[in-house]
């Protein structure tokens, strides 16, 4: 056998099973997903919605909201299988609040939700059913806030919490930049995981007074872990420089010692 035979004996089992390989690494849709993204219009459509949201993204299926046997199309939809289907107006937010417990609390205690049953917003008037998008300043707006009352108030808690997510932004971008240089980053990362976790309990709060004093107390916060990078910097700005005095010295000696022998030769 020559060379081009033996080749072709070595890279044909590759090429039949490099295909099944691929096959194999690729996510099985669900039956919901497979029966209603074939349908049309209205029965179709919250395919087509769930397929740019936040829960798409982070893999969280039809099944994790309303439950039933994603893997079996015939029981998909029975309820000896946990199948809930769509909630009911007034019991929307604890539908959502089984894997949102804290923003559920938030709600609760807020204007919003004291007004649950009489007219007041659910989740789903702010943050959409299906197209549900990450949770940011960007959701409170004229378009969305004016469906229900005047905007004047969400723009000044807006305006109020605008800064504070700014300064949180930041200070992410560099602990993140600290820890690919491989710095030790954990006590930093925990507190502002804590801080983040405070702010957010805001979004639910139309309280301005409230919200503008929260937001001061949050913005203290964040400035003493903006002093903790001040001081890294200032860390990494010395190591810079007495690196820098070393290697002159060392070229310096360098340069002295080829002179000198120079001088001696």
């Amino acid at each position: 056998m020559n060379l081009l035979g033996s080749l072709l004996v070595l890279l044909l089992p590759l090429a039949v099973l490099w295909p099944l390989a691929s096959f194999a690494a690729e996510p099985q849709e669900i039956v919901c997903i497979q029966c209603h993204g074939a349908m049309p219009g209205k029965i179709g459509e919250p395919v087509k919605l769930w397929k740019g949201s936040i829960h798409a993204e982070n893999g969280i299926a039809c099944n994790a909201c309303h439950g039933g046997d994603p893997k079996d199309a015939a029981n998909a939809m029975s309820p000896a299988r946990g199948f809930l289907g769509a909630p009911k107006e007034a019991a929307i937010p604890a539908f959502c609040g089984r894997c949102h417990v804290g923003v559920l609390k938030d709600y609760l205690a807020s204007a919003h939700g004291k007004a649950l049953g009489k007219g007041g917003p659910t989740c789903v008037t702010c943050h959409s059913n299906h197209l549900v998008v990450k949770a940011s300043l960007d959701i409170i707006n004229e378009k969305r806030c004016s469906q229900c009352h005047s905007y004047e108030r969400a723009k000044v808690i807006r305006a109020a919490m605008q800064e504070t997510e700014a300064m949180i932004v930041a200070i992410d971008k560099r602990i993140a930049a600290y820890k690919v240089q491989g710095t030790d980053t954990e006590s930093l990362e925990k507190g502002l995981f804590a801080v983040r976790n405070r702010f957010h309990t805001l979004f639910h709060n139309v309280d301005v007074g409230m919200v503008k004093k929260e937001s001061a107390g949050i913005q203290a916060d964040l400035k003493k872990i903006q002093d903790q990078l001040a001081a890294l910097d200032d860390s990494r700005q010395k190591r810079k420089i007495a690196g820098a005095v070393v290697v002159s010295a060392m070229l310096l000696l360098a340069l002295f010692a080829h002179l000198l022998r120079k001088t001696f030769d």
